[in-house]
């Protein structure tokens, strides 16, 4: 069959070198699909993209016909399929987050610019670059013409944090674990919800907080572990988290592509026009999502208690003022 072209920014870095082999190998779009990678970076790291390219064709992938490294746009966004933007401005020593923000605008205008000019109208943009949920929404209203349900960001690390602090305290896999949500923004006020998620314990399944029968640890020190988790493995390894947000971005285009197990539904951070859960328009939030034929849908009617709904505004004012920031840059970029 026709390969899927898949792009990678950022594609010299450390996300991108755990990332690029788990999707040449992890055959996240079928057994049998082949595939082109596009390997996007600025031009100063394009030697280390060499290295990188010499090592993919060195993994003798059966399924990888085909890997492109380009420090043009014109190049990287020509007829992708899927488009995983992992490349943005990390956040340095003294940095407000205002610079961050504005330098970040800057990339992702041009970038979406670049994927309404030259992808295919069907692209999936996965936005992995902090802060991810502002990017996304700056790409997407960048590139008018590819429907804002294409562009999700990532959220699915924090989600599988969340699994797995539940299963690490009831002694079970995370697979037995199922059903929590991240609501809102991909930063320190993203509220992991476990009050709809299920666990299997001993082959039957029970609520979260059921099973755990401790309110205070799942209302305060579960909660901050979540939050604070990539800040806590940046202080140990000295690096941000590679291998596990690769995982999670293969998990989250997986479940693009092939849609989610049934009765179970997963967080991503997508467009929240048409929510039900009182989350202003024209966001890029997080929400439990259920997909079908590569079209993800909010998980309705889940009731929302008061502590959730406090979290969930919270997030979501941040969210609105990191939106009102971009959007003034982005008049001026």
């Amino acid at each position: 069959g026709e390969p899927v072209r898949v792009l990678v920014t950022g594609a010299a870095g450390q996300i991108a070198y755990s990332l690029l082999y788990s999707i040449a190998k992890k055959k996240i779009f079928g057994k049998e699909q082949p595939l082109v990678l596009v390997l996007l970076d600025i031009t100063p790291m394009m030697t280390v993209l060499e290295g990188v390219v010499m090592e993919l064709q060195d993994c003798a992938l059966p399924l990888l016909r085909e890997v492109v490294p380009t420090d043009k746009e014109e190049v990287a966004f020509k007829d992708l399929d899927v488009a995983i933007l992992v490349g943005s401005m990390p956040r340095r020593e003294g940095m407000e987050r205002k610079d961050l923000l504005k330098a970040n605008v800057k990339i992702f205008k041009s970038q979406g610019a670049a994927l309404d000019k030259y992808a295919k109208k069907t692209v999936k943009v996965v936005v992995v670059g902090n802060p991810a949920n502002t990017n996304c929404l700056i790409a997407s209203k960048s590139a008018p013409s590819i429907p804002k349900e294409n562009f999700s960001c990532l959220t699915r690390l924090d989600h599988n944090r969340a699994k797995s602090q539940i299963a690490l305290k009831l002694g079970v896999t995370a697979n037995d674990v199922k059903n929590v949500i991240i609501w809102g923004n991909h930063s320190s006020t993203q509220y992991p919800d476990v009050n709809h998620a299920k666990v299997n314990v001993k082959g039957k399944e029970v609520g979260v907080y059921e099973a755990i029968k401790d309110d205070s640890w799942l209302k305060g020190d579960f909660i901050l572990t979540v939050q604070q988790r990539g800040a806590a493995v940046i202080k140990a390894r000295k690096l941000s988290s590679a291998m596990s947000a690769a995982k999670a971005i293969c998990d989250h285009v997986r479940d693009i592509w092939f849609g989610t197990p049934a009765g179970e539904f997963v967080s991503m951070g997508v467009i929240s026009d048409g929510n039900s859960y009182g989350v202003p328009e024209d966001l890029l939030y997080s929400f439990p999502v259920v997909i079908k034929d590569k079209t993800w849908k909010f998980v309705e009617g889940l009731p929302i208690n008061d502590f959730s709904r406090e979290k969930m505004d919270l997030t979501a004012k941040e969210l609105a003022e990191e939106k009102e920031t971009a959007v003034e840059f982005l008049a001026s970029a």
